[in-house]
C-alpha cells in the first residue's frame, strides 16, 4: 500500500496572493528605512488598552518612567560596585575584617 504525502510540492511559479488582495496601489520600500533602524513591537495586554490606546500613549508612559528606572539601575551598579570591593562584600566580609562585627550580620 502507497502512503499519500501530506507534504505536496507548490509551484514556485504558482500565483498564490488571494484576490482580494489588492497592492495595485502600494510602493515598495516605504518602512524599510525606519525597519533598517530597528524597530519594537510590543503586544498590550487587553487589561490596560483603556490606559494605552495608542503607541503615543505607550511612548509617554515609557519617557516619564524610563528616568526613574535609569537611576535605580544605576545607583545599584553603584551600590554593588561599593560592595564588592577588595575587603569583599557584608554577605562575605573578608576573614578579619573589622568594618563588619557579628552584631551587623544578625539582620
Amino acid at each position: 500500500m502507497r502512503k499519500t504525502n501530506s507534504h505536496q510540492r507548490v509551484d514556485p511559479d504558482r500565483d498564490t496572493m488571494r484576490k482580494e488582495y489588492d497592492f495595485s496601489g502600494a510602493a515598495r520600500g516605504v518602512t524599510a528605512t525606519r525597519y533598517a533602524q530597528g524597530a519594537n513591537v510590543v503586544v498590550i495586554d487587553p487589561e490596560v488598552l483603556d490606559v494605552f490606546p495608542d503607541a503615543l500613549a505607550v511612548n509617554e508612559a515609557l519617557c516619564a518612567l524610563a528616568p526613574v528606572l535609569r537611576r535605580q539601575r544605576d545607583s545599584r551598579k553603584q551600590r554593588k560596585t561599593r560592595l564588592s570591593g577588595s575587603t569583599g562584600s557584608p554577605i562575605n566580609p573578608a576573614p578579619g575584617d573589622p568594618s563588619v562585627s557579628r552584631k551587623n550580620l544578625k539582620g
